[in-house]
């Protein structure tokens, strides 16, 4: 897969110093330059390729490459700040065969040269970020959670109610009715009261008057005698009859 090349930072105008050799270990020092002759002026753009990290100094107008410095690390050797200044720095270029030299650069605002160090810090976070997670083992094997074949999964399912009860998918009869009609269930002795009209068995109605009844009388005649006057005829009912419900 091609890597895509990225511009990090661009600079319209930066200036480019010869700079005597360092004699020793201490640092370099922007006093010792001649700033007011610099020998090149021209664009900085910071690049990125990947891991790969590098300033390129270019014509304003034309973009012609005029120098490159690789860099590998930063803080280090390829890009160093001055000791007597923030708005300065030593560059360690290179050519395409190789060759190093050592040149000094600037600019005229110090906050060039703090976007410039911000980018390249940016830049070596998110590659050792970007190492230490390409080192992480993997946690374990992935977890196949796919059906077999053959395999079946059961569901049970329940009902909410309004009032945020469950209940099953069978409704329940209402307490008191019948079969979930309203129906009244039928007394305990299997019969219905008698109808209105009627006398309870028990009452004076239907007790004997003293002395015995005559021979050619029939129960019907003896209960109609008994039975007080009512302008609602009762129903003639034998003993033995139960009453049916529908």
């Amino acid at each position: 897969m091609d890597t895509y090349e990225s511009v990090l930072l661009v600079k319209p105008e930066v200036y480019v110093f010869n700079i005597p050799p360092r004699y020793s270990n201490r640092g370099y020092r922007a006093a010792d330059w001649n700033l007011a002759e610099p020998q090149w002026t021209g664009r900085m753009r910071l690049i990125s390729k990947g891991d790969e990290l590098a300033i390129k100094l270019e014509d304003k107008n034309s973009g012609e490459l005029f120098a490159k410095c690789p860099i590998d690390t930063y803080p280090g050797v390829a890009i160093e700040s001055v000791t007597d200044s923030s708005r300065y720095f030593v560059l360690r270029i290179m050519d395409d065969n190789g060759r190093t030299a050592y040149i000094g650069i600037g600019f005229g605002d110090r906050s060039d040269s703090f976007d410039l160090n911000v980018s390249l810090q940016d830049h070596f976070k998110w590659v050792k970020k970007e190492k230490q997670i390409s080192e992480e083992p993997t946690s374990g094997p992935s977890l196949d959670l796919g059906f077999k074949e053959g395999e079946t999964i059961k569901i049970n399912m329940k009902i909410t109610k309004k009032d945020g009860g469950e209940g099953n998918f069978k409704s329940k009869a209402k307490a008191g009715g019948v079969g979930g009609l309203g129906l009244l269930p039928p007394p305990p002795s299997g019969k219905l009261p008698a109808p209105p009209g009627s006398s309870p068995a028990g009452s004076p109605a239907h007790t004997p008057k003293p002395g015995n009844p005559g021979a050619g009388d029939s129960w019907g005649e003896f209960a109609s005698a008994a039975a007080p006057t009512s302008s609602v005829s009762a129903p003639q009912t034998s003993p033995n009859t139960n009453w049916v419900q529908f």
